[in-house]
């Protein structure tokens, strides 16, 4: 329902405000602009809950052995996503659906940008303890 709010208020911003539609990118990017900007202002008014990075980071290792990765239906992986926490789901959609570098998201949020570096790799973790749940699940 969130989702859907949203959405109306979003379009609602777009109707208001396309006199002020510049034409130095598309209307398309204009108006996710304002999209992304509405869901972000709203999750700050939920509170959204981001933890500050300490001394001990737990970033992705590269070491990691991706080979033995499974694949996964698009659907599994986008119910998975919903299922981070806000502040995991937040950063991991910016940086990695959005294309937003930690720099920008750290400006969006309003951390820092080791915060926002955390939350996504703390997001990757999550996300693929989740669906290794799916798996068990499905086959289990």
């Amino acid at each position: 329902m969130d989702a859907e709010d949203m959405l109306q208020s979003s379009f609602t911003d777009v109707f208001t405000k396309l006199h002020s539609f510049n034409y130095q990118a598309s209307i398309g990017a204009w108006i996710k602009r304002i999209v992304i900007n509405n869901c972000i202002n709203f999750l700050k008014k939920r509170k959204l809950q981001l933890q500050e990075l300490n001394e001990t980071h737990d970033y992705y290792s590269p070491e990691e052995d991706q080979s033995t990765q499974p694949a996964y239906s698009v659907e599994t992986i986008k119910r998975a996503i919903f299922e981070l926490p806000d502040g995991y789901r937040v950063v991991f959609s910016l940086y990695a659906m959005e294309g937003y570098d930690h720099s920008e998201i750290a400006s969006i949020l309003g951390v820092s940008e080791a915060t926002s570096k955390s939350q996504y790799s703390r997001a990757k973790g999550k996300l693929r303890t989740l669906l290794k749940e799916k798996r068990l699940n499905q086959f289990g």
